[in-house]
């Protein structure tokens, strides 16, 4: 009976512990890998082939992902101030909702889906066959030469792929508004210069930078410690996925509270 009354408090504290240990670990990683950096100068191909995985190979489904968003951006837009707001408008809220939130956040759980999930299966697979101990015993640091290039590709790519996918959300909001609702090219472009200002697209590209650092960071962390064989690498790739799209929420959040 007792056990009964005591079994949730206990699985309370252990998810507790262990969540707290996760994130001990995780700033230790962090510590290992800023440690690496200095050597960054000799895995510049190794961060090329990551930047072209990460970046160009994933642009076809950024375009996608940001043209239907931009077009259903554009018909919701429509739909709320229909017969409110002159279409001047529908411009400048296509633009701001496209540069402000949705590129830099879609286009970040886009990649958590497939980079993230890809870097821990790649790095739990790994580390469960003994390749990364291999490399240990080899006097290859495993944070030089798996962890930098990944994260420093990702840091880079991310901003890249939301300016894409500002371009593209835009131009798809753009056409729609034009071919259904009859805007002319000259009342979308009068409200995007009217109402544009840097930070709009700046904040983006700064939310871009810290979701390239978390989505690669936790991927790689998740990846670097599996266990389990293959049901532990399938089990870091999901958490890695499902940690990675809330802390992107979060930090969305917190740079939008400083920023604006």
């Amino acid at each position: 009976m007792m056990h009964i009354l005591t079994y949730p408090i206990s699985s309370i504290g252990r998810i507790i512990i262990r969540t707290v240990q996760d994130i001990g670990r995780y700033f230790i990683f962090l510590g290992l890998t800023c440690k690496s950096l200095g050597k960054v100068g000799k895995r510049i191909h190794l961060i090329f082939a990551q930047m072209q995985k990460m970046g160009v190979e994933s642009l076809p489904l950024i375009a996608i992902t940001s043209a239907f968003t931009g077009m259903v951006t554009a018909v919701q837009a429509t739909y709320q101030t229909g017969g409110i707001l002159p279409y001047r408008y529908l411009g400048a809220m296509i633009t701001k909702s496209t540069m402000i939130e949705l590129a830099p956040v879609l286009t970040a759980l886009v990649m958590a889906g497939k980079i993230g999930a890809s870097l821990a299966a790649e790095l739990g697979t790994m580390r469960v066959t003994d390749q990364i101990d291999a490399l240990e015993v080899l006097a290859i640091n495993p944070y030089d030469y798996l962890v930098v290039p990944r994260i420093i590709a990702g840091i880079v790519m991310l901003p890249v792929l939301t300016i894409f996918a500002n371009l593209f959300g835009i131009l798809s909001g753009y056409l729609v508004s034009v071919s259904l609702y009859h805007v002319t090219t000259a009342e979308f472009l009068s409200g995007i210069r009217t109402f544009f200002i840097p930070v709009d697209f700046w904040s983006g590209i700064i939310k871009a930078v810290a979701f390239g650092m978390i989505i690669t960071s936790v991927g790689c962390f998740q990846g670097f410690f599996a266990r389990g064989g293959a049901e532990g690498v399938g089990r870091v790739t999901t958490r890695a996925v499902v940690i990675s799209s809330i802390l992107i929420l979060v930090t969305d959040f917190i740079v939008a509270a400083v920023i604006f």
